[in-house]
């Protein structure tokens, strides 16, 4: 008996996600094609290079669509089951709320995984060629250039502190550097016009600077002036130095966590980013979560089921993706930790969705 309640589950509720999926990719598709249609007009963009862009973006608008589209097929089939008072006799043989849904928490689960490695495999070039291309096409283009960086390098033994770094020429600009011993104490101290990176011997090389070193007979600083200035200690790679507009989303997980890593090396601001990255697994979670709340959610509709079933999945999904945007922003602040910004909402709605299937039983 199960298998054939399973097998008539899964055959009612496969054809709806494939088309909700339809319906909420091409609403994604749409919403971004307006947003920019006027810069793609003016650009003179050709309608094969749009489709080019539209295409590279179908794999993350089916991930950003997953959730809907569940909500809404799962709400959906048990609301049918509902209005059409077959529950009644599922029921009435013994069979429990809890059981007739599992298929559909089973596929909930199978597809946070598929979409944990479907991103990773797939959504993430893809994403990234999307962005590139559509910069491409609207003439757009971002600096590397940034003004007053300050990066720390060697677990805190280096300091440098300029006025502006050039990407382009790969330079430093009225540019302070400290250097501590092991024990932390103070060794040498920087103060240069200019500096430039060497690629041969990747160090910088410091231009018209006083050097401030600590005399350990006299007690004192003795000041020195050189033209020109370089030691292999000072070879912080010139990427921490530039602009950060990297983004967490068009990485795979180990490359985030190395460029995460750097940055923290770097004392360069991190938490946007690792917010990012534990959102990468918390939101691989969320068919499984919308699975519980849709099964609850479902049985209440007795009457308009798809008006209701679509509305429930657009409001439920609004407020999921409003809170991630809300605790995210007080991630990125400072006021939580990532990790926080990151599962708070996740959690949330898993207990709501707990608490809504157990209210379900009564």
């Amino acid at each position: 008996m199960f298998k054939t309640l399973d097998r008539m589950i899964i055959k009612q509720f496969i054809p709806t996600l494939l088309v909700s999926i339809l319906f909420f990719v091409l609403i994604l598709e749409m919403v971004d094609l307006f947003a920019n249609l006027w810069r793609y007009i003016n650009n003179e963009v050709g309608i094969l290079q749009m489709m080019t862009v539209f295409v590279y973006y179908v794999p993350k608008c089916i991930t950003f669509s997953l959730p809907m589209a569940l909500l809404f097929a799962v709400s959906y089939t048990i609301g049918n089951y509902y209005s059409n008072n077959e529950l009644i006799a599922v029921f009435g043989s013994g069979v429990s709320l809890f059981r007739f849904v599992l298929p559909l928490l089973a596929a909930g689960l199978l597809i946070s995984a598929g979409t944990f490695f479907f991103e990773e495999k797939v959504v993430i070039n893809t994403y990234k060629l999307k962005n590139e291309l559509t910069n491409t096409l609207l003439r757009q283009s971002k600096s590397m250039n940034n003004n007053n960086p300050t990066v720390i390098d060697q677990n805190g033994r280096i300091i440098y502190s300029a006025d502006f770094y050039n990407d382009k020429d790969i330079t430093l600009s009225n540019i302070i550097v400290i250097l501590k011993d092991s024990d932390g104490s103070l060794n040498l101290t920087l103060n240069a016009e200019w500096a430039q990176w060497n690629e041969e011997s990747s160090v910088w090389e410091f231009h018209r600077c006083r050097k401030y070193t600590f005399n350990q007979d006299t007690g004192f600083y003795e000041i020195t002036y050189e033209d020109l200035f370089t030691d292999p200690v000072f070879n912080t790679d010139p990427f921490t130095f530039r602009r950060v507009v990297r983004d967490v989303d068009e990485m795979k997980i180990l490359d985030a966590r190395k460029w995460i890593n750097s940055l923290k090396k770097a004392g360069l601001p991190y938490a946007e980013a690792l917010t990012n990255y534990y959102k990468r697994f918390s939101f691989s979670l969320t068919p499984f979560i919308v699975c519980m709340l849709s099964a609850a959610i479902g049985g209440r509709f007795r009457k308009n089921i798809l008006l209701m079933s679509l509305l429930t999945s657009l409001i439920v999904s609004v407020i999921y993706y409003v809170m991630q945007l809300v605790f995210t922003i007080l991630a990125n602040l400072g006021y939580i930790s990532p990790a926080a910004g990151a599962w708070i909402p996740f959690l949330f709605f898993c207990a709501v969705g707990a608490l809504l299937y157990r209210a379900a039983h009564s």
